[in-house]
């Protein structure tokens, strides 16, 4: 499920729908399942270019994935819907309460790391690659990009909430990928969030992206390693929890132990069933989004 708690933030996805070309190309997906390109464009009657115009589109707003696959022809993209259903929330309650935090995302608290792993700042290796051993170096909390191949990175989001304040949603904003040797553009990895313990869902990174330069990569990063990853926004709340809108898990805020004054434990991390092929999490000096890890905290004032 897609869901939309503000218009505004459901632009995208209504651009998306404004299209009648789109429309149709949701519901061959809808009728096939899955679909290349050229199939697409086949059964429209349009040329390959046409629809790969309409396909970013949609793919941009969160309706459809893509995948690639080795065919007769070459290299294939394989379409396929993101989501079954679609649900638009169109009058709120009006504005929250809400206070934000962006943490560096090698300050984190707690760890476990498995090779192939390391961390880097804006200016260097931290230690050696593949060695766990230094992602207890002191110089970690300066750290712009941390990868490993299996484990967790766990981080404390302080808790200004008061006794008159009901914690209504959470959200993570940060930039991750998998984790490949060198890199590996197709290359599925199940990975896992919780919060104080309660596993909220996994979301499927679809690869380890590499062979064109991260916007805010320093410029000794080696080009024969990852270079950005995809933009990812978590959310909890009375609803579930959602990536990027799309409903991942049934497990609510309310289904969230915090005690007052009690630190909020974000941890993310590589499933340890299904695909196992690691993490990277991009700081504000690599990959392609300026930003480290950022924390909201939404929350109603309740009258005493």
């Amino acid at each position: 499920m897609i869901y939309i708690k503000e218009l505004r933030s459901g632009l995208n996805i209504f651009k998306a729908l404004g299209s009648g070309i789109r429309i149709e190309i949701l519901e061959l997906l809808t009728k096939y399942d899955s679909l290349n390109l050229n199939e697409i464009a086949e059964k429209l009657g349009l040329t390959n270019g046409a629809v790969t115009m309409h396909i970013k589109k949609l793919e941009e707003s969160g309706l459809i994935d893509i995948t690639t696959a080795v065919g007769k022809h070459g290299i294939q993209k394989i379409c396929y819907l993101n989501e079954d259903l679609l649900t638009v929330e169109l009058r709120s309650k009006g504005p929250e309460n809400v206070y934000e935090v962006e943490i560096k995302v090698g300050h984190y608290c707690d760890y476990h790391a498995e090779p192939t792993c390391g961390l880097a700042t804006k200016d260097s290796i931290i230690g050696e690659f593949d060695n766990p051993r230094y992602f207890a170096d002191p110089q970690r909390i300066n750290a712009e990009i941390v990868w490993l191949a299996k484990g967790f990175l766990e981080y404390r989001i302080p808790n200004y909430l008061k006794a008159n304040h009901r914690l209504t949603e959470l959200q993570f904003i940060m930039e991750l990928s998998s984790e490949a040797p060198s890199y590996a553009n197709v290359y599925p990895s199940d990975i896992v969030f919780s919060i104080n313990g309660v596993e909220l869902g996994v979301w499927t990174s679809p690869g380890d992206f590499g062979g064109e330069k991260g916007a805010n990569n320093p410029v000794w990063w080696p080009p024969h390693l990852n270079q950005f990853g995809l933009l990812k926004l978590l959310r909890i709340n009375e609803n579930g929890t959602f990536i990027d809108g799309c409903l991942i898990s049934e497990t609510k805020i309310s289904d969230i132990p915090l005690a007052e004054h009690a630190d909020i434990k974000f941890m993310i991390g590589v499933s340890e069933t299904g695909q196992v092929g690691g993490l990277t999490i991009y700081g504000s000096n690599f990959g392609n989004y300026k930003q480290d890890l950022v924390a909201r905290v939404l929350y109603d004032v309740e009258s005493r």
